[in-house]
């Protein structure tokens, strides 16, 4: 049964996983697509720019065929000339051949986008196994790109054929116009052309584009056993988990105890709970907890009070009205304010009392206080 949850591949990729096949050039990419990108950037080109570009070159050729005798003769002057023609036509192509460029690098981006994975780039030499290519060849991936490949062969060609039957008068006319004119005339037709089988390009990319998505997925799709072993090396195992957890609310224990000096007041029940209220009239709008806790946690706070000098008084309800309503470091509510009140009042009486004088009596607190907090 384990081994057949480790087969089945049914959770989606985590975040972790997606950045790995990333890191190792693993990104989702269709080839039609940039090729639907770079042929309607190139048609769109020539159908705007081709006229002048097509003129341009006619001049550069005319120019350049008519050599004098000494240039002709002259080795170096027939090389320097080639290479200012050369030059001069890649000007003249320039904006065609930079718009393809820049459609080559950019169509990327809507699928993937670009990355440079230096492992991508370590050689495979599994792949020059005869063996393996004879797998992939008759895998059912495979089978998928042949029939791509086929369909795609189809309908550009279908494009190719009704594009050529259609403008046949035409192209057959190049060849009785005058040279310029012809030149012109069969760039615009290129245009056009390179547009259409756009088109269909375009139409393949539609299709292709979703089933690289959906390949992309599914091949970086995971077992459960996967998701739990990567959630475990992200987050440490259940143990060291609970290690630091433990190691932190021993942290926040101390620094809490560290706050019981600072305390006006503790109240306790007797034994099992200790809360430790401090109040600066100037400072604070209400009394706020700065210690709580049960069993030993409440000896701790009573042992610390003690050493330290600090009022402790035995209000049972109020003790665990205060510990079960009042966050640490919170303010108590207004229901609390008078009882709190009658306590504060009460320690700060002991405090101001007269050597000698009877102590005052403590205050009643309602038994039932800690009922109504419910």
């Amino acid at each position: 049964m384990a081994e057949l949850e480790q087969q089945e591949r049914t959770e989606r990729p985590t975040q972790k996983r997606l950045e790995e096949a990333r890191r190792h050039g693993q990104l989702p990419r269709s080839p039609e697509l940039t090729t639907a990108a770079v042929v309607l950037i190139a048609g769109a080109g020539l159908n705007l720019m081709g006229g002048s570009i097509a003129a341009r070159l006619h001049g550069m050729m005319h120019s350049g065929l008519a050599l004098s005798r000494a240039t002709v003769l002259d080795e170096g002057l027939l090389v320097r000339s080639l290479e200012t023609r050369a030059a001069e036509a890649f000007i003249a192509c320039a904006p065609v051949l930079g718009l393809t460029l820049a459609a080559a690098l950019l169509a990327p981006l809507a699928l993937g986008g670009w990355n440079l994975s230096f492992e991508a780039l370590v050689p495979d030499f599994s792949r020059l196994s005869p063996l393996a290519g004879l797998q992939r060849i008759f895998s059912l991936r495979g089978a998928v790109e042949l029939a791509k490949a086929f369909a795609k062969f189809l309908v550009v060609a279908s494009v190719a054929v009704a594009f050529l039957w259609k403008k046949s008068g035409t192209l057959l006319l190049l060849g009785s116009e005058p040279l310029r004119p012809a030149i012109v005339h069969a760039t615009q037709l290129a245009g056009q052309a390179l547009l259409m089988l756009a088109g269909s390009l375009a139409l393949i990319a539609a299709v292709d584009v979703p089933w690289q998505l959906w390949q992309y997925s599914q091949r970086l799709r995971m077992t459960r056993h996967e998701v739990r072993e990567e959630l475990k090396e992200s987050e440490g195992a259940p143990e060291v988990r609970g290690r630091i957890r433990r190691a932190q609310q021993e942290v926040a224990k101390r620094r809490m105890i560290q706050e019981v000096p600072k305390a006006a007041v503790v109240v306790v029940n007797p034994t099992h709970y200790a809360v430790a209220l401090r109040y600066d009239e100037e400072r604070m709008r209400a009394p706020v907890v700065v210690a709580k806790g049960v069993n030993e946690v409440a000896a701790r706070i009573r042992e610390v009070a003690t050493e330290h000098h600090v009022p402790i008084f035995e209000a049972p309800p109020l003790a665990r009205a205060l510990f079960r309503s009042v966050a640490l470091g919170g303010e108590i509510p207004a229901s609390l304010y008078v009882a709190v009140a009658q306590v504060l009042t009460y320690v700060y009486q002991l405090k101001s009392i007269q050597p000698g004088a009877p102590p005052p009596p403590p205050p009643s607190i309602d038994p039932n206080l800690d009922e109504t907090r419910h």
